[in-house]
């Protein structure tokens, strides 16, 4: 395969994954509501594409991860959509906050790029072994996922700290706590997805790649 079929081939997959982040997005099968908040499962097909097309690619992926959480968030709000859409006001004030973006749009980049690195490591480490593959695409995933949990909640915490604990009617100091609940509850959740089907998909992907590639 020549570059520039190559290329074309890149755009068509990234055209896909765009695509199906949209899909997943904007129905309950990628935005669940929590009440607080809404747990997603749009990291996977952002990690599975990075992992296919490289952390450039992988990178807008997480930026459509960010503009479909910020569109749900707007269109279909949370009690927290105000971490996610300038749009939706911070309780107490009657706008929203620009920072809102740094929430919706910084971790979902990170989770397009962070997790081709943690697989290139572990491919390198484990010299390029293609059994050991699952193992580092799962890790790649698990990391995708505690990023964006991790991430998200942590802004949350060091920049809505006193918006969050209104809305829990919870004292300020009580914030960090809850903050870890969720990341312990949503995390674990959006990590076993990650763990399970980012290695089932992209280990199938990843082949029909090299096949193609060959020919």
């Amino acid at each position: 395969m020549n570059k520039t079929t190559a290329k074309y081939r890149d755009f068509v997959l990234l055209a896909l994954f765009t695509a199906i982040v949209f899909v997943l997005g904007l129905t309950p099968l990628g935005m669940v509501p929590l009440g607080l908040i809404k747990a997603t499962t749009l990291h996977i097909p952002v990690v599975i594409g990075c992992l296919l097309l490289g952390p450039k690619y992988g990178a807008i992926l997480g930026a459509m991860f960010g503009l479909v959480s910020f569109l749900s968030n707007t269109m279909s709000p949370a009690v927290l959509s105000f971490a996610f859409s300038p749009v939706v006001p911070v309780p107490g004030t009657p706008n929203g906050s620009p920072l809102s973006l740094v929430i919706c749009f910084i971790p979902r980049i990170l989770v397009g790029v962070v997790p081709w690195f943690v697989y290139r490591g572990l491919q390198k480490l484990m010299k390029e072994n293609r059994t050991a593959e699952v193992l580092s695409m799962a890790i790649a995933g698990a990391s995708g996922a505690i990023l964006n949990t991790g991430l998200v909640m942590s802004l949350i915490y060091f920049l809505f700290r006193d918006a969050y604990a209104s809305v829990n009617n919870i004292p300020v100091e009580g914030v960090a706590a809850v903050v870890l609940g969720v990341v312990g509850s949503n995390g674990v959740a959006e990590t076993a997805l990650a763990v399970v089907l980012v290695p089932a998909i992209g280990k199938v992907l990843l082949a029909l790649k090299r096949h193609n590639s060959r020919a």
